[in-house]
């Protein structure tokens, strides 16, 4: 999937909106999580679901559009971000959980909630790529 958040209006953009209107599997959850270790309580956090909902739900199930929307936001950002930090899972990782002066001192992680949060985020990982970081 190329990255939507910085090619702005493509086909892509129209899959990935139907994807979301249609519902993504929940199994689809852990694949995302387990390319940089989330936690389920950071997965449910992203997804705006109680991790006791989250943990219920059956791999094969759909998810809501809302959440669906958001973990297809989410595997897009992972992908800017694994683009930016080289394919070093382990660093992007990292650096989702640290606090950013850039972010008033909050970890990017914890303004996934929003999808205003993913645009700052993606902003960041933009300012890091270009080298105009700090």
């Amino acid at each position: 999937m190329e990255l939507l958040f910085q090619t702005g209006l493509t086909e892509n953009s129209f899959v990935v909106v139907e994807q979301a209107r249609a519902g993504v599997k929940r199994s689809k959850v852990d694949e995302v999580a387990k390319q940089i270790g989330l936690t389920d309580k950071e997965m449910a956090q992203v997804l705006n679901l109680s991790e006791r909902t989250l943990h219920r739900l059956r791999p094969e199930i759909l998810l809501d559009n809302n959440a669906s929307e958001r973990l297809l936001l989410l595997e897009d950002l992972l992908l800017h971000g694994l683009d930016v930090f080289d394919g070093r899972a382990d660093v992007l990782g990292r650096w989702l959980r640290v606090p950013l002066s850039e972010l008033r001192r909050q970890a990017p992680l914890t303004l996934l909630d929003t999808a205003t949060g993913f645009g700052m985020v993606h902003a960041v990982l933009g300012r890091i790529e270009h080298g105009i970081y700090g």
